[in-house]
């Protein structure tokens, strides 16, 4: 289990640096992957042995991804009289982050392939393997897309924030999760409790929508880009 301690040591590690620096660069995830990967190539260790040792971190996902359902009940007054709002920014948001990921993707040279693959990269890994599949796309490739767009939004998502005046707490929490899944959701809920819950309730919509609609777009898109 060398390497379940590996994983532990380093994250407390980065948490620790990331409280007392405080500075957005200065992200938990990022210098877990910074740290781990390299390690991991430079002793030759398989990535089925580094999962298989990490089986019971990746199984507390699931009751994580359950616990968040708290913080949006504590929130249901708020949802129901901000509902058409709440539905209205995770559908353009969800729009845009399909149209802008694959229009530009394709107008850097991609092929359909990958341009299926990054099209649904806001929304969390599970949805996004399933639709980057289903419209031919590389579920692997996806799952890459969706942590590189967590990343960004965790890092540069408050800054921009505060750059551009947003205070909101409704405002900020749907944006982190309608553009940067759970990683955006992680860093929300470590800013603000209701920015938290906001941002978890836009990555549920937003992954149901993309789900639905991305069938749908890719085709559209492909035509207006090709």
């Amino acid at each position: 289990m060398i390497w379940l301690l590996t994983t532990l040591v380093v994250f407390y590690t980065a948490r620790y640096i990331s409280k007392h620096i405080q500075h957005p660069i200065v992200n938990p995830l990022l210098i877990c992957l910074l740290v781990i990967i390299p390690l991991l190539m430079w002793l030759e260790v398989p990535y089925e042995t580094y999962f298989e040792q990490n089986k019971w971190l990746n199984a507390l996902l699931e009751p994580a991804v359950v616990a968040l359902a708290f913080p949006l009940y504590e929130q249901l007054s708020q949802i129901r009289k901000k509902w058409k709002v709440i539905f209205s920014v995770c559908l353009i948001g969800s729009l845009l982050s399909m149209v802008t990921g694959a229009g530009i993707a394709l107008m850097l040279g991609a092929d359909a392939q990958l341009t299926a693959s990054i099209l649904p990269k806001s929304v969390t890994t599970p949805i996004a393997m399933a639709v980057a599949e289903q419209i031919g796309g590389l579920p692997s490739v996806a799952a890459i897309m969706v942590i590189i767009a967590g990343l960004f939004g965790a890092v540069l998502g408050y800054p921009l924030f505060r750059l551009i005046g947003v205070k909101a707490p409704i405002a900020k929490g749907l944006t982190m999760g309608t553009v940067s899944h759970a990683l955006g959701t992680a860093k929300a809920a470590e800013e603000n409790y209701q920015e938290g819950a906001f941002s978890s309730l836009a990555l549920v919509i937003c992954g149901v929508i993309t789900s639905i609609l991305a069938p749908v777009l890719f085709p559209l898109i492909m035509a207006v880009f090709r």
